[in-house]
């Protein structure tokens, strides 16, 4: 009888130990906020790729995910600040390349990918299950980094598959994920794909994640992510001896807008503090203008 009033008191005591690792332990609510956002992602392709199956793959399945990957956002108290949307507003294909820093750009990219837009990924997500029969059902395009030839192919065939069915195309021109202070150097291939489709190219900037997460710390809470379009980048005329200087051009605005974006941010998290005693010193200046769209989506706290 004791053995089970015991049994009965340890079964009680561990939720509440749960919540109180969760509530002030950094590293298990970091731990528990990366597996929920893991398994969110699992069981709703799960869910939603019969329904996306019934129309067999295509790029309208994309709204799907969106739709799946939205709310998200409002269970970790994210706030998402658009710069720039007014760029994307043309009905021409176009190739979007933005910066890599860790498995929540999925929530950036949702914000702000078009319609008729399907990523680039790494074939190996193609066998991830459910996720991968989801991706592949959506129109993502797969490519195998690992083969040159293939992965040039790959490129070639979907200039030509942007032309004729007026596909935009989101692409990571780093290649992995990057949480640094600076952007990795940009693989060519966005830009290959851009000059021989003869499509723009727009740069789309996320704002550095550094208050609210870090898988080096293992901290995640909640904060404000801002995302910026740039103006975009024409090609038209442009040739394969010109993408080097492409590349470089396109990663340097971008790398100034992801300076200019942590810039600002260590300035609002200046002007956040309490004001000097009078003759202290002066305040910390402040960002003008407003952004495109700004959505309030404090959910969950911490």
């Amino acid at each position: 009888m004791m053995e089970v009033v015991l049994l009965h008191g340890l079964l009680l005591l561990l939720p509440l130990a749960a919540l109180l690792l969760y509530r002030y332990n950094a590293t298990f609510h970091y731990f528990c906020k990366v597996a929920f956002f893991n398994c969110w992602i699992v069981a709703m392709a799960t869910l939603l790729s019969p329904f996306a199956a019934l129309r067999g793959r295509s790029v309208e399945n994309m709204k799907l995910l969106r739709a799946a990957i939205l709310p998200l956002k409002r269970f970790y108290g994210i706030k998402m600040q658009v710069w720039g949307s007014e760029h994307l507003n043309i009905k021409e294909p176009y190739v979007i390349v933005c910066n890599h820093q860790a498995s929540l750009d999925l929530m950036g990219m949702v914000e702000v990918i078009p319609d008729r837009c399907v990523p680039i990924a790494k074939k190996e997500l193609m066998y991830m299950g459910t996720v991968g029969w989801a991706c592949w059902l959506s129109g993502i395009i797969f490519i195998d980094r690992h083969k040159r030839e293939d992965a040039i192919d790959v490129i070639s065939q979907t200039a030509r598959t942007m032309r004729r069915e007026n596909l935009r195309v989101l692409i990571f021109p780093e290649g992995t994920r990057n949480q640094d202070k600076s952007m990795l150097p940009f693989k060519r291939g966005a830009f290959h794909l851009a000059v021989q489709a003869q499509v723009p190219i727009f740069p789309i900037v996320i704002s550095p994640y550094w208050d609210f997460f870090s898988s080096k710390d293992k901290k995640f809470t909640s904060g404000t992510c801002t995302i910026r379009i740039l103006p975009k980048v024409e090609t038209q005329g442009l040739s394969a001896k010109d993408v080097p200087e492409l590349t470089e051009t396109v990663r340097q605005a971008m790398a100034d807008a992801f300076a200019e974006m942590a810039a600002d941010h260590c300035g609002d998290q200046r002007a956040e503090q309490p004001p000097l005693p009078r003759g202290a010193g002066a305040g910390a200046g402040r960002r003008t203008g407003s952004p495109q769209r700004e959505e309030d989506t404090t959910g969950t706290s911490n």
